[in-house]
């Protein structure tokens, strides 16, 4: 299996309730490279191109309105099926759905404030890898 990249984030809820470091420590005790780390607050037109994919649904406004609200650690992560990996480690969407040991199943609260976003694909990973880490890129 080929190394590849992808794009994480620790969400506005989990930054406010400090889990940035528990977060990064999963990522690195499982053998993934944290090539690319960062915070910052995203700005709505960051937030707009981030979640294009979803623009016209009726919770686009909401994402835009919660992803801005307060900083986010983005990071791109290297590794051995880091794209399907990482997901895994989050764990489903919706944190009633996510087992007790990912991420969503030990910190996330609601569907909405699910502490963690990940790439879903390889085309996804380098789209949001583009805009959050346009210097890593390629």
């Amino acid at each position: 299996m080929a190394v590849e990249r992808t794009f994480a984030m620790v969400k506005p809820d989990g930054v406010r309730r400090r889990l940035v470091g528990n977060v990064v420590s999963r990522i690195e005790a499982k053998g993934y490279a944290i090539v690319g780390l960062k915070q910052l607050t995203i700005s709505r037109e960051l937030a707009e191109r981030h979640y294009g994919e979803h623009k016209g649904k009726p919770f686009f406004e909401g994402l835009v309105s919660f992803i801005t609200s307060g900083p986010v650690v983005a990071m791109v992560l290297e590794g051995e099926n880091a794209i399907a990996g990482w997901r895994g480690m989050m764990g489903p969407t919706n944190p009633k759905d996510a087992p007790c040991g990912t991420v969503r199943g030990d910190f996330a609260t609601t569907i909405d404030e699910n502490v963690a976003h990940g790439s879903d694909a390889p085309a996804t990973a380098e789209r949001e890898i583009g805009i959050f880490f346009p210097e890593l890129q390629g």
